[in-house]
């Protein structure tokens, strides 16, 4: 289990993240101030049996809580379906919670308010293609939550699509362009561009790489550290591929049918997992490293885990 653990495999796209990572934390790991907290978080779906049976109650997710620090990376994984996504969804405001509550900077905000909680909280979706307004140009996708907010003048407003395209490393010529003339990664640039416009405090990045070519992915690591060095942003980092996770999150929190039966930090759950699914998740990982094979059938077969 432990070498599988430690011989996660880092494809060509991270290979130089650890020194990176480094660098970034010793520039934002200078106070653990708390710019996150969810308490006792929960969402109950009301799951339809029939015209006469009682609907049947589904928790997504079920009394999370959990703290993101200033100038931190918060990885969260699980595997589909454990409700990473339904929480990610509160967090900016399409879904309301059930109970609990969401504090920023110590604040509590209205899950309700998506307006208020955007000026906070932003998203760096999976597939920039379809979180892409097609009939939008590049500048105009970037510049509209300035116009929504209003947010400077018209000229003000400009100045600032252009410095945060440049930033992001957009040149100029593409910024009269559309979403379909752009590469993937040129439309992942636009959306953290977008993202960053408000200047808000924390990103949920859920699986920002997945859809990328493996080459486009490490340019795409590159400027989220930069940029997190840059804001002092805190991440929460939304992944299935663990190799990601270990090399980008300071901790990392393991969910499990809606609830997260483990969190420490990203050394101590590689090195030395303590629940049950955690250690199954980590075995279960396919890696090209010589001599370690595929997953062994206790992996592959194992029953629902049990237990803290």
């Amino acid at each position: 289990m432990n070498a599988v653990a430690h011989s996660l495999p880092a494809s060509p796209a991270q290979a130089d993240l650890p020194s990176r990572m480094a660098e970034v934390n010793a520039a934002t790991a200078q106070t653990r101030d708390i710019a996150l907290e969810l308490c006792a978080l929960t969402r109950t779906f009301e799951l339809g049996r029939g015209l006469f049976r009682k609907p049947h109650p589904l928790k997504a997710v079920d009394d999370v809580s959990l703290r993101l620090y200033r100038g931190e990376t918060l990885g969260l994984v699980g595997e589909s379906g454990c409700g990473k996504s339904t929480l990610a969804k509160m967090l900016l405001g399409l879904v309301t919670p059930t109970t609990g509550s969401i504090l920023v900077d110590g604040r509590q905000i209205d899950p309700r308010g998506a307006r208020q909680l955007a000026q906070r909280i932003q998203p760096v979706f999976q597939d920039p293609y379809s979180s892409l307004n097609p009939r939008k140009t590049v500048a105009q996708i970037v510049g509209l939550p300035l116009w929504l907010h209003k947010r400077g003048t018209a000229a003000e407003q400009a100045a600032e699509v252009k410095r945060m395209l440049d930033l992001v490393g957009m040149p100029e010529r593409t910024h009269g362009q559309y979403p379909n003339q752009l590469s993937g990664g040129q439309r992942q640039r636009v959306a953290i561009a977008r993202a960053l416009i408000l200047r808000p405090a924390i990103l949920i990045c859920d699986e920002p790489t997945s859809a990328l070519d493996v080459s486009v992915q490490a340019q795409i690591f590159n400027l989220l550290l930069d940029l997190k060095a840059e804001f002092g942003l805190s991440y929460l980092f939304i992944s299935h591929d663990l190799g990601v996770v270990e090399h980008l999150a300071d901790r990392v929190a393991v969910m499990y049918r809606g609830s997260i039966v483990e969190q420490n930090s990203c050394e101590q759950i590689f090195s030395n997992p303590k629940h049950p699914y955690t250690r199954t998740l980590l075995s279960s990982v396919l890696t090209p490293a010589p001599g370690l094979g595929l997953p062994g059938p206790d992996a592959l077969h194992a029953p629902p885990p049990s237990g803290d």
